[in-house]
């Protein structure tokens, strides 16, 4: 059985400017540099739960997902000496958890599905998702049951990078720009990507939003 993540901040919030570089991540990053390993739990205790958020949503298995984010904090660890601030500690962080996730579901082939319910009432701009707030609470309450194991059917069809960008741009707020940095892929690839994406959702979910 899969169980949802609580919703936290609504899309229009754009979560993730708020995770830009800080000075305060820098200074836990080089004195972890320095040798000062206790550092790292202060920026593992900082970005749990968004890094756990993103990986959920692309597996939708807890377990998997609790694995995976502590799987990418260790290469995030070893790898941290390496690190110049050439991009903020997050993205940089998301690019190795995006990746190493990516990586585990062509491996296993793994049955990964949309959680649906991370949507706020503050809804996307996707024509699929703006749908919905036309609807009444109760009726939304319904149609949200009935889309989910549709939603799930038609991400599911997707490749994994194409969910990826899917999630990082509606769940996470993300922007192309950020996406593109993440990814390690050209802004134009993101949109590509994206705009294919939600071309096969809405094609696939028409029927249920009419």
């Amino acid at each position: 059985m899969h169980s949802s993540v609580a919703v936290e901040k609504s899309l229009t919030q754009r979560s993730f400017g708020s995770a830009e570089q800080t000075d305060d991540d820098l200074a836990y990053v080089r004195r972890v540099q320095s040798g000062d390993v206790e550092a790292f739990d202060h920026l593992v205790l900082k970005y749990r739960e968004r890094l756990f958020s993103i990986i959920y949503n692309l597996t939708s298995n807890r377990e998997d997902a609790a694995d995976l984010t502590q799987e990418s904090f260790i290469k995030a660890f070893r790898s941290l000496k390496r690190f110049r601030g050439r991009s903020s500690f997050f993205t940089w962080l998301y690019r190795i958890a995006i990746n190493t996730t990516l990586t585990n579901l062509r491996k296993n082939r793994m049955r990964h599905f949309f959680s649906f319910e991370k949507i706020s009432e503050e809804v996307s701009s996707a024509e699929i998702i703006e749908a919905l707030v036309t609807r009444t609470n109760s009726d939304r309450s319904v149609l949200l049951g009935e889309l989910q194991e549709k939603l799930n059917e038609a991400l599911h069809k997707l490749s994994p990078k194409h969910r990826a960008v899917v999630v990082l741009f509606e769940i996470e707020g993300l922007s192309h720009q950020q996406i593109s940095e993440v990814m390690n892929c050209s802004i134009g690839t993101v949109r590509s990507r994206l705009h294919y994406a939600k071309q096969q959702l809405q094609a696939y979910l028409q029927a249920y939003i009419d």
